[in-house]
């Protein structure tokens, strides 16, 4: 995986996951790959850029989700 500060074109990127999946995967394998990388990447810049959220605040809002 590439840090954040390391600029990589999307179509590059793309390039890359093709490179990685089964000569078999379908459209929705790639598509899948492709929106996890996109997750990961924003994780990442979240981390990075300090949006993270502490286990007791996580358990607070989960708590609060789920008694609705």
């Amino acid at each position: 995986m590439y840090s954040m500060t390391e600029m990589v074109r999307p179509k590059d990127e793309v390039r890359r996951i093709l490179e990685n999946v089964p000569d078999d995967a379908t459209f929705e394998d790639i598509q899948y790959r492709i929106y996890v990388c996109q997750r990961i990447k924003r994780g990442l810049k979240d981390m990075e850029e300090g949006r993270l959220l502490t286990q007791k605040e996580v358990e607070r809002r989960m708590a609060k989700w789920l008694a609705r």
